[in-house]
């Protein structure tokens, strides 16, 4: 286990220091985030409380720069015919998607703090009140976004429909975790106790680990494809 997740960080770090140099991912993702939340601005009818939309809102907008990134994500790789050099090194196959995991989830955590900023300053939405739950419910549904984002974004990168696939395949697998995430957000940002929310909390745990042990097990499978 400790060699395993020592070849993850190993992956991970590869992925952020190639990001930190480029900001190509980073800087879509943030850009769009700010556009999404501009338009809501403008499109929304003003006497429609944002309250009552907000985690909406936030998840669409999450959903979708996240799915940004992930369409960048194994790009590098395929273009520079790079893959084939690290699946020669003695790497494995999972602790390899489980670097690309989180590195991937490290770019997204970023993006959505920027998001929950900004849908807060520009409607006025006092998340910090329900921060704990809102911190929790959005730190699983990012785990199971990626876990299976990282797998299929990979699948999509080697075939001629690239970008494109990723949301075809990607959206009907992330269903629940959608459902159980938005659903815990918007209760949390009108008031509710976190109890409510108790039983979306576990699906979304159970999700995660279900994801994550099921991508790291098919992936070697998707890369020797």
């Amino acid at each position: 286990m400790t060699e395993f997740l020592r070849q993850s960080l190993v992956i991970a770090g590869k992925d952020l220091t190639i990001e930190a140099r480029s900001k190509e991912r980073l800087i879509s993702m943030l850009t769009f985030a700010v556009l999404v939340g501009v338009v809501f601005t403008f499109s929304l009818d003003a006497t429609v409380p944002s309250r009552s939309i907000a985690g909406a809102m936030l998840w669409v907008s999450i959903l979708f720069a996240g799915m940004l990134g992930l369409g960048r994500s194994f790009t590098l790789e395929k273009e520079q015919d790079a893959l084939v050099g690290v699946l020669l090194t003695p790497v494995g196959r999972g602790a390899f998607y489980f670097g690309k995991f989180l590195a991937n989830l490290a770019l997204v955590t970023g993006t959505t703090l920027l998001i929950f900023f900004v849908y807060g300053l520009f409607f006025q939405l006092n998340l910090w009140a329900a921060w704990t739950g809102l911190a929790l419910v959005t730190a699983l549904y990012l785990i199971g976004f990626m876990a299976l984002g990282t797998l299929f974004s990979a699948v999509a990168a080697s075939t001629r429909l690239g970008d494109s696939l990723l949301p075809i395949i990607l959206l009907p697998l992330l269903i629940p975790v959608i459902f159980f995430g938005a659903t815990a957000a918007q209760r949390l940002i009108l008031g509710r106790p976190l109890e409510e929310v108790a039983g979306s909390i576990r699906m979304l745990g159970a999700f995660d680990l279900l994801f994550l042990f099921a991508c790291t097990i098919v992936f070697g499978k998707v890369v020797e494809e």
